[in-house]
């Protein structure tokens, strides 16, 4: 028998939200110019799900593709390479705006900054965006993976020139041991997606950078009429993207928001138990966190991402491993006429939630909740996509993990 899905209505106390001014429109404005002034840069396909918004009666259902960020199959570059932009500019006295990709490509800047070395922890998204930045920017980095992880993340890893190890330890283990391992190290900076007390200052720019992608989706949908979404799926692993993204829109539309709903998966649903605990403090869930969906394997929260969660979401859902899978194969073999998305495991989830909120009455009460029907015009993210082909085979070939 499948696991259920789990949610919790957002009933905890709002706190002063002084962390929304962190993705404030015009930090986002800065992180967009910067990653336009790559080469590689284009904007991500916002796809168009009219046959399945028909199919799970709703008005409109977008996808924003990560798959073609700069060629790397996922959004998490954009964190990374915003952060080291940041941090190179705040050691050179500078301001963000100087820091292009033809300045820091230069042998100017090679003369007047030299190199730093940036550790990260990963499951293989983030880490790979960072080695990417750091090898395009003529930077060092230094890679962990946790266990577990997948041969192909690795290798796209090492193969942008970073060192690169697989521990035997969790992803949050992984996050102090490669905090510990920069604090040691001359020049050395941990750029890491979460935050905790003292490291706060990276995972902003983080979220920042992140707001790229919100920013080219909200652009997108004014193009093709859309003026607001009236929902937004958003998934969490420490919540640093959940953040960015629920506080864009916010500061967007600060009058009046879309409803936003917050997916984890079901192993590590440290937001969904904070949320259900109800007084407004983080939890955290420890242990190996297996799930398929490795990008979202993390059991400590983002202390500034909650604290923008908290005060603007309206529901938390702790999603079993089918969740994700469905939403590949309903993504990967779309209704007849919509555009073939190919996403990964922790970029479907938002699908496979939608799909299993429309098509029963098993989940009526949380689609009540957050007032889902034919009028909702909704906005997702698949923020990868196939990034373990073994994997993505074994879920839409072979059927691995079936909804009955």
């Amino acid at each position: 028998m499948k696991e259920a899905i789990k949610w919790v209505a957002n009933t905890m106390p709002k706190s002063e939200d002084r962390r929304l001014s962190v993705m404030s429109l015009s930090s986002v404005a800065k992180a967009r110019f910067f990653h336009s002034t790559f080469p590689q840069y284009s904007i991500t396909p916002l796809d168009r799900l009219d046959g399945m918004a028909q199919y799970l009666g709703l008005a409109g259902l977008y996808v924003k593709n990560e798959s073609f960020r700069f060629g790397l199959n996922a959004f998490k570059v954009l964190g990374g390479s915003f952060a080291m932009a940041q941090y190179i500019a705040k050691e050179m006295g500078r301001d963000v705006s100087e820091m292009t990709y033809d300045y820091l490509t230069s042998e100017a800047f090679r003369k007047e900054f030299g190199q730093a070395t940036f550790f990260t922890a990963t499951d293989g998204n983030h880490g790979r965006g960072v080695a990417w930045a750091a090898n395009k920017l003529g930077q060092k980095a230094v890679v962990h993976m946790p266990k577990g992880s997948s041969k192909p993340r690795y290798d796209n890893i090492a193969k942008e020139g970073a060192a690169v190890t697989i521990e035997e330890v969790n992803y949050d283990d992984c996050v102090r041991m490669a905090a510990a391992e920069a604090a040691r190290t001359e020049h050395g900076v941990i750029v890491q997606d979460t935050a905790w007390d003292g490291y706060e200052e990276i995972p902003s720019w983080i979220m920042q950078g992140y707001g790229t992608m919100a920013s080219e989706a909200a652009e997108q949908l004014r193009q093709i009429g859309v003026n607001r979404p009236s929902h937004v799926f958003v998934q969490a692993g420490v919540g640093s993207l959940a953040g960015a993204v629920v506080g864009y829109f916010t500061n967007l539309f600060p009058n009046d928001p879309p409803k936003f709903i917050v997916m984890e998966a079901q192993a590590a649903d440290c937001l969904y138990r904070s949320a259900r605990a109800g007084d407004g403090s983080p939890r955290t869930v420890d242990g190996d966190l297996q799930t398929i969906m490795a990008g979202l394997a993390c059991g400590e929260p983002n202390t500034i991402a909650w604290d923008i969660l908290r005060n603007h979401v309206s529901a938390f859902v702790s999603c079993p491993d089918w969740v994700s899978a469905r939403g590949m194969r309903m993504l990967g073999v779309p209704v007849k006429g919509d555009p073939v998305v190919i996403s990964g495991e922790s970029g479907a989830v938002g699908m496979g939630l939608i799909a299993a909120l429309m098509e029963t009455d098993e989940y009526k009460d949380l689609r009540d909740a957050v007032g889902l029907d034919r009028f909702s015009q909704i906005l997702m993210f698949s923020t990868e996509g196939n990034t373990d082909p073994m994997k993505f085979r074994k879920v839409l070939w072979d059927g691995e993990y079936p909804t009955i």
